[in-house]
C-alpha cells in the first residue's frame, strides 16, 4: 500500500506536467511556511499563481476538490503572503488555482479563490 506522501507527490508531478502543457511556467514546488505548504508556484500570463493540488485515488473520502475547505484556503493564502514577502514580489498580480485529480479525471480550476489580487 502506498503512503499518502507518495500518492500526493505523484499527484503534484502529474499536475505540474498538465500545467506546463497549458502554458504555466513552474517556479517552485512544495514551498513551506509556518501556515502550511503551497504545492506549486507558477507563472502564467504574467500572473504569479499559487496552486493547490488534491488527489484522490478512490471515492471513499469524497472528491478531491471537496477537501479544500475555508481553513485550507486560509492557510494557502497566508502561505502565499509569506512567499510574496520572502521573495520581494508583493506587488505582483496573484491568482490561486486548484488542480483536482480523481482517478483518471483531472480538473484545473483557475481563480479558485476569487479574482486575481494585486
Amino acid at each position: 500500500m502506498r503512503d499518502r506522501r507518495t500518492t500526493g507527490q505523484e499527484g503534484e508531478d502529474r499536475a505540474a506536467a498538465i500545467l506546463k502543457a497549458q502554458g504555466y511556467r513552474i517556479i517552485d514546488t512544495n514551498f513551506r511556511s509556518p501556515f502550511g505548504e503551497i504545492d506549486i508556484v507558477a507563472e502564467e500570463s504574467g500572473c504569479l499563481v499559487f496552486v493547490e493540488v488534491k488527489r484522490r485515488r478512490g471515492r471513499s473520502f469524497g472528491a478531491s476538490l471537496e477537501a479544500i475547505d475555508t481553513r485550507k484556503k486560509t492557510h494557502i493564502i497566508r502561505s502565499a503572503q509569506v512567499y510574496l514577502k520572502k521573495y520581494h514580489c508583493v506587488d505582483r498580480r496573484v491568482r490561486f488555482d486548484v488542480v483536482g485529480i480523481d482517478g483518471d479525471t483531472v480538473r484545473v480550476i483557475r481563480h479558485a479563490f476569487g479574482e486575481e489580487r494585486g
